[in-house]
C-alpha cells in the first residue's frame, strides 16, 4: 500500500518545530531557576528596609552553587539570564538617570566624577599589571569598582569578553565587588564620622566611592540627613559614564583585531545595542514627561532583571576556585577600593 503523500511534510513539520524551540525548551529550567531566586530575592529585599535584592541575589547564587549541586539542564538558562537578561536590565537602568539632576551637582563634582572613573580605571588596570593578573580581570575589576559594580563587570565583559573564554574572571570581579562594596556600607559612614564630614560632603563621598548602587543606598541610609539623595545623583553620574567607557573598550577591541590581521575576528561595534538602549532611557527620562506609574513599574521590572542575572553571575561563583586564584585579585580590590574612595574624598572637598 503506498504512503499517505501528507505524511514526509508533516514529519518535516514536526522536525522543524521541534528544532526552533529547542533553544527555548533547553533554556527554561535555568531561566525559571533565575526568575524565582529573582522574586525571592525581591520579596526579601522589600521585608528587609535597606537590604538590596541585587546583593541578596548574587549571596543566594553563590550559596546554591556551592551547596547544592544544580542540574546540567540548568546550564544554558543560567547563561542566557547572565548575559541578555543582565543586559536588558542595563536598558532600564537608564531610566533612573535625569540629567538634570546630574547637572544641578555643578561642573565642579561633574568633573570629580569624571577623574574619579578615568584615574580609578587606569590607576587599577596599572595595579593589575604590576601585580601580574589576567588583562581581562584587571580591567573588569578597574570598570566594577569605578563605575557601577557587577552591572558594569558584566556590560565589560560583553565587549572584552565576547565569546566567554574568561568566566572565571567575570566571576570572581563579581565576587570582588560583592565582598568589597558590602565592607564599605558601614566603613564609609564610621570614617565619615571620624572625618566630621557634614551629610553633603559624606553624601557626595558616597556617591562617588562606593561600587553598586544598592551599596551606595545602604551607605546613604547610615549616614542619614540629606546624605542618600545626594549619594544616588552623584552614584547616577558615575553610572552614565558607563557608555563612554563601553565605547572607549570597543574602539580598542577593534583595533587589536585589526592590528592581528584577522579579518574573520567579530568586531564588537563601537556602541553596542545595549548601550544604546540605556541612552535612549537617559534621554526619554530627561525628556519626556514619563507617567510616575510607568516609572514604578520600569523601576520593578529593572530590579527584577538585574536580580535575576546576578543570580545567574553567582551561580558561578566557586568558592573553591576563589580560593585558588591566590591573594593577588584580593590585594588588588583592595587598592582599587582605596584608590577610589580616595579620589572621591579629595575631589568633594576640593570642590564642596
Amino acid at each position: 500500500m503506498q504512503e499517505p503523500p501528507s505524511s514526509a511534510p508533516v514529519s518535516h513539520t514536526a522536525e522543524t518545530a521541534d528544532a526552533q524551540a529547542s533553544p527555548a525548551a533547553t533554556r527554561l529550567p535555568g531561566i525559571t531557576l533565575c526568575t524565582v531566586a529573582a522574586l525571592v530575592a525581591y520579596g526579601a529585599g522589600l521585608l528587609l528596609p535597606g537590604v538590596s535584592p541585587l546583593i541578596l541575589a548574587i549571596v543566594g547564587g553563590i550559596v546554591v552553587a556551592n551547596l547544592v549541586p544544580l542540574p546540567a539542564a540548568t546550564a544554558p538558562g543560567i547563561a542566557f539570564c547572565a548575559k541578555p537578561v543582565l543586559r536588558a536590565g542595563i536598558v532600564l537602568l537608564g531610566l533612573q538617570v535625569v540629567l538634570g539632576d546630574i547637572l544641578g551637582l555643578g561642573l565642579g563634582v561633574i568633573a570629580v566624577v569624571v577623574g574619579i572613573v578615568a584615574i580609578g580605571i587606569i590607576g587599577t588596570i596599572a595595579i593589575g599589571r604590576a601585580l601580574g593578573l589576567s588583562p581581562v580581570l584587571t580591567v573588569l575589576v578597574a570598570c566594577g569598582f569605578s563605575i557601577c559594580g557587577a552591572a558594569a563587570v558584566g556590560a565589560v565583559a560583553g565587549v572584552v569578553d565576547p565569546k566567554q573564554k574568561h568566566d572565571k574572571d567575570v566571576v570572581t570581579a563579581v565576587a570582588l565587588v560583592v565582598l568589597f562594596g558590602t565592607l564599605m556600607i558601614p566603613l564609609l559612614p564610621l570614617t565619615a564620622n571620624l572625618l566630621t564630614l557634614d551629610s553633603a560632603t559624606a553624601g557626595l563621598w558616597a556617591g562617588g566611592a562606593i561600587h553598586e548602587v544598592a551599596q551606595v543606598v545602604a551607605a546613604g541610609g547610615v549616614l542619614g540627613g540629606g546624605a542618600l539623595a545626594i549619594a544616588v545623583i552623584v552614584k547616577l553620574a558615575r553610572v552614565l559614564m558607563l557608555a563612554p567607557v563601553i565605547a572607549i573598550l570597543s574602539v580598542r577591541e577593534r583595533r587589536r583585531a585589526t592590528a592581528a590581521e584577522a579579518p574573520s575576528v567579530h568586531l564588537p561595534p563601537i556602541v553596542p545595542l545595549f548601550v544604546a538602549g540605556f541612552l535612549a532611557m537617559v534621554i526619554v527620562r530627561s525628556f519626556v514627561p514619563v507617567p510616575e506609574v510607568a516609572l514604578d513599574i520600569a523601576g520593578v521590572a529593572q530590579t527584577l532583571l538585574l536580580s535575576t542575572a546576578m543570580f545567574a553571575l553567582g551561580c558561578g561563583v566557586k568558592i573553591r576556585a576563589l580560593v585558588q586564584v591566590g591573594p593577588r585579585p584580593f590585594v588588588l580590590a583592595a587598592l582599587s577600593t582605596i584608590l577610589v574612595a580616595t579620589l572621591a574624598l579629595t575631589g568633594m572637598l576640593l570642590v564642596s
